[in-house]
């Protein structure tokens, strides 16, 4: 996608800074008349991408040793990781073990989704496709309303909606604002939290390369070229600052998910 970008940058007299549409390719198999209606890049990252979890759980799992093998400490540091960084400390020590597969499997994908925006020729990050951050949200977001009804049953809404120690007058401003940020905001931040991010870093790395290549190859002015090494020191230290907020927001992603669990099943708002 860079390569995609650097070429917008060439292809005309003046600098064109790459657009949203430059960082997506057409579609592999398209079937309908719209972009984003076929079968393109970004499902096909998303296939190879749980190809490539898949296949790195079934390796760690399958020879379990007393002295770990090269996969198996890479499987069981990063379950440890997740299990105690997030849902123990989350979920409390009665509950975190059932939720923790859970966790583990969106930290796992939203991480390596993350990072294929940083493999070269990919380029990708699944989760700058709005509709990849939708569905995770939309996943973790009807699980967890599912239980606090599975916990609480109809008496959720009380527990989800009127918060305890409040005087009751008050409930007449509050459930309305408890409706709006719980069911309806709660989901949306979740989300778009993740994919704005990982949009904004791409865009960012995206047009310091294109900027690089106009200044090395069409300014045509002595000054362009120690601009361009500027812009070059500069696009690779976005490019590392990048990774780490992929893996920020994949840790981000897995630890509110273990919030909105332990919000449905707690006994008090």
């Amino acid at each position: 996608m860079i390569a995609l970008a650097l070429s917008t940058a060439a292809g005309s007299d003046g600098f064109t800074p790459p657009t949203i549409d430059d960082l997506h390719l057409p579609e592999i198999i398209p079937w309908g008349a719209e972009y984003g209606t076929g079968f393109g890049k970004q499902m096909l990252v998303v296939l190879l991408t749980v190809l490539l979890l898949s296949w790195f759980f079934v390796a760690a799992a399958r020879k379990r040793q007393m002295i770990p093998g090269r996969f198996q400490f890479f499987g069981e540091g990063f379950y440890s990781f997740v299990r105690n960084s997030v849902g123990r400390d989350m979920l409390g020590e009665k509950e975190f073990r059932k939720y923790t597969p859970l966790l583990v499997a969106l930290f796992a994908f939203v991480l390596v989704s993350n990072l294929m925006g940083a493999v070269p020729f990919i380029q990708l990050p699944t989760t700058s496709h709005v509709g990849t951050a939708y569905a995770l949200a939309g996943i973790v977001y009807l699980y967890w309303i599912y239980l606090g009804f599975k916990t609480h049953g109809i008496g959720y809404f009380k527990v989800a909606l009127m918060p305890s120690g409040v005087p009751w007058p008050f409930y007449f401003l509050v459930i309305p604002i408890e409706i709006v940020s719980t069911f309806l905001v709660r989901p949306m931040t979740h989300s778009l939290r993740l994919f704005a991010t990982m949009l904004s870093g791409h865009m960012i790395v995206a047009l310091a390369g294109s900027a690089m290549n106009f200044m090395f190859l069409k300014m045509g002015e002595w000054y362009g070229y120690p601009l361009g090494v500027l812009v070059f020191i500069g696009a690779v230290g976005m490019f590392l600052f990048e990774i780490f907020i992929m893996v920020l927001q994949a840790y981000v992603f897995a630890l509110l998910t273990a919030v909105y669990i332990q919000s449905s099943i707690a006994e008090a708002h």
